[in-house]
């Protein structure tokens, strides 16, 4: 199919933008990457009156360290992801998830920012975000919010981000010598959404937290699992399975029931058990 007719303005800067989201209100999307939007507009299942491209747009590029984070432009690709040392040192769970976002080609065009303002339930990153404990930085005319990843995603497609705002940058803290993680996903072709994925971080020992996707409308923590887990150890593994009925209660969808989702979700915590012992 081919897209609805809609109008384009390439943004030189924010200012611009957010002239152009006051005049033009929910009938302006946001342009990025463009890798879920476009398909969303050939499939006739967005209707926007104009699009923003925003690639032009400085203040929203690059990746660089502070004292104790990360700060990722929404701008930033995933192959820039993927190859950046930065990352690799002070966020591997995020590089660790970047092989399993698509195919090379969409890797290539898609970015940080698209990906978590689209809000699939069952992308990679929202799940990292959440692993993490990410700050997302949302830019509007005259004001900054800053909002945790926990409270970034309100349901399907749906986020924190208010009429007039976009989402400026991604603020991940710094791993640090302590800081253990694992990343696994289920999918029927490397490359396609995921069944089911697993994202866990542990900052530092005694702390642990497990965000699964592709179970519900959002990245869902698992804190009861996790809480077995820190205590535990090895041997909360079966305790910790157990407790994932409580925190997941999975909806089933055209690749699974809920029963088997609940099964995956304990087989994906067992794997990755080995990488998260040392510090759970």
């Amino acid at each position: 199919m081919k897209a609805p007719p809609f109008g384009y303005v390439k943004a030189r800067e924010l200012g611009q933008v957010f002239d152009l989201l006051d005049q033009h209100g929910d009938e302006a999307k946001i342009l990025a990457g463009g890798q879920s939007l476009i398909p969303s507009l050939n499939l006739r299942l967005s209707r926007p009156t104009l699009l923003i491209d925003i690639n032009a747009i400085a203040d929203l590029q690059g990746i660089r360290e502070t004292a104790e984070t990360i700060v990722v432009g929404a701008l930033a690709t995933h192959v820039a992801l993927e190859k950046s040392p930065i990352i690799s040192r002070y966020v591997p769970l995020v590089a660790a998830a970047m092989p399993h976002i698509a195919h090379p080609a969409i890797r290539n065009r898609g970015t940080i920012g698209g990906s978590l303002a689209f809000a699939d339930p069952a992308a990679e990153l929202p799940a990292c975000a959440t692993a993490l404990e990410a700050t997302f930085i949302l830019r509007g005319r005259s004001a900054e919010r800053r909002v945790k990843a926990a409270g970034f995603f309100h349901g399907l497609f749906e986020t924190d981000l208010r009429p007039g705002e976009i989402l400026a940058a991604i603020e991940f803290p710094k791993a640090t010598a302590s800081h253990r993680f694992a990343f696994s996903e289920l999918a029927r072709r490397h490359g396609d959404y995921a069944m089911i994925g697993l994202a866990a971080a542990s900052p530092q020992p005694g702390t642990l937290r497990l965000a699964y996707f592709g179970v519900a409308d959002r990245p869902v923590a698992a804190d009861r699992a996790a809480a077995c887990l820190v205590k535990d150890g090895a041997a909360g593994i079966e305790a910790a399975c157990a407790c994932l009925a409580e925190d997941l209660e999975p909806s089933g969808d055209l690749n699974a029931g809920p029963q088997t989702k609940l099964h995956l979700a304990g087989v994906l915590l067992q794997r990755a058990l080995p990488s998260l012992l040392t510090s759970a």
